[in-house]
């Protein structure tokens, strides 16, 4: 019979051998991610959010619309995989600067591209995942489930701040320290045994150029206070007028670019 520090020294050998095994899965999501297009990527615990899951709100015409980031994080049904994978792809800065007063086709085709490219790619960490024994599912970039409260499966945006890959901007898009909000995301839930990262200490300090540029003043000085209707509406109108097929603006996060996301504009 093994004595007892015997068993303890065995256990001891697993465990590190297991942590290894972990650190070796975290290293090759990180890999198929970078090496396939994706410029950021991260882990975060999707139970971190199950307090900012709410209902739709309600549209009241006439009425500032205050949005709840993140709404709603995860569906009912999707809550059972504790980690996310988020990947991000930037939007180059050179179609940013092709904006003047909206979106136009040169943006449209691109951020079209940029969403298929995380699509791609998080169904190639998807099935990595489930070849290697875990349960996975792959969000799409641009996937909305609720058209008249702009709802998806799940937020891309707060899982990213829960990764520690950005903030909330006061644009009510995640903004990085590299990219400014000029980012696009996807997500990959899973059951895998990942490292999860942790939301970063900061926001946008001083920096209001989104405040000045937005069209619809949906943008507000106070993060809480985004008008998520206004923005909404503009984008409804700007898709009729430019004949694009796509609710964006793009002016927001090119102004965001500039400053270089950190709130030193």
């Amino acid at each position: 019979m093994p004595t007892l520090a015997e068993l303890l020294t065995c256990l001891d050998r697993i465990w590190s051998r297991l942590g290894w095994f972990m650190q070796d899965i975290d290293k090759i999501i990180r890999c198929i991610a970078l090496e396939n297009g994706a410029q950021l990527v991260g882990v975060a615990a999707t139970a971190e959010v199950e307090g900012e899951t709410t209902a739709a709100p309600t549209f009241i015409p006439g009425r500032p619309q205050i949005a709840r980031w993140g709404t709603p994080i995860l569906s009912a049904e999707l809550k059972v995989f504790p980690r996310a994978v988020v990947i991000g792809v930037p939007v180059l800065r050179s179609v940013l600067d092709t904006l003047k007063d909206g979106p136009n086709h040169i943006y449209y085709h691109h951020y079209r591209q940029i969403n298929l490219l995380l699509d791609q790619v998080a169904l190639k960490i998807g099935l990595y995942l489930e070849k290697a024994g875990y349960k996975s599912i792959p969000i799409a970039a641009s996937q909305i489930v609720d058209w008249e409260s702009q709802r998806a499966y799940v937020s891309h945006k707060e899982l990213a701040r829960l990764a520690g890959l950005g903030w909330r901007g006061r644009n009510n898009l995640l903004v990085t320290e590299k990219w400014g909000a000029a980012v696009r995301l996807a997500s990959i839930l899973t059951d895998a045994p990942l490292a999860t990262g942790l939301p970063l200490d900061r926001d946008c300090g001083n920096c209001y150029a989104c405040v000045r540029v937005c069209p619809a003043g949906a943008i507000k000085r106070d993060v809480s206070r985004f008008d998520h209707l206004a923005c909404f509406q503009e984008l409804r109108q700007l898709s009729r007028e430019r004949n694009i097929g796509q609710y964006i603006c793009g002016l927001c996060i090119k102004a965001c670019y500039r400053g270089g996301g950190c709130g030193q504009s």
